[in-house]
């Protein structure tokens, strides 16, 4: 397993090994061992598995209290994935980092807590697979407008599709420091 440190502290993006031949293929999606040995939690809570068809760009969401870590990988297609780091205080607030993740690479993004996160499909359609540290909590939830000019992402979609709550996001200046997950200096 190879682990890519992002411009984001604490982003990583991760390449398994995969074993295949003439069958198919192998990787372990997680190993808490292995897993551990990169700094990454060993304590995950929830699995979610996403399909959406190619242009539909879901995000920026996060929430706090209750802040998800997520590990996030394709099982099918192809997305542009992206983190914001949305921690008041940080070197790198309002900063972002994208990766293409695919069921061709097999790469996996974690995203720790304290970051916003979007996709986008790229293929006709996709199976986004991602593992949550804390559960899902309504009133917890936040999101982000996803064309925030003062983020800058560079979308690889020119007319994504969006759904009303997502359209409705503020953009990141807008919304109160106590809503966001705060940095942790030490």
């Amino acid at each position: 397993m190879k682990v890519i440190e992002t411009k984001l502290s604490g982003v990583l993006l991760i390449e398994p090994d995969v074993y295949g031949d003439n069958r198919g293929y192998f990787l372990e999606t997680w190993n808490a061992a292995r897993y551990r040995e990169y700094g990454l939690p060993e304590k995950f809570v929830q699995d979610n598995l996403s399909f959406s068809r190619r242009g539909v760009l879901r995000g920026l969401h996060f929430q706090n209290p209750n802040p998800q870590g997520k590990l996030v990988y394709v099982i099918q297609g192809e997305v542009f994935d992206v983190a914001v780091d949305i921690r008041p205080g940080s070197p790198t607030f309002g900063q972002w980092v994208g990766v293409t993740l695919s069921s061709d690479n097999k790469r996996q993004l974690y995203i720790p807590e304290g970051f916003a996160h979007g996709f986008c499909v790229l293929s006709d359609t996709a199976l986004f697979a991602y593992k949550c540290t804390d559960f899902y909590n309504p009133q917890a939830e936040g999101g982000i407008i996803w064309n925030d000019f003062d983020i800058g992402i560079a979308w690889p979609v020119s007319e994504p599709i969006i759904s009303d709550k997502d359209k409705a996001n503020p953009r990141l200046r807008d919304i109160p420091s106590d809503k966001l997950a705060g940095y942790n200096i030490g």
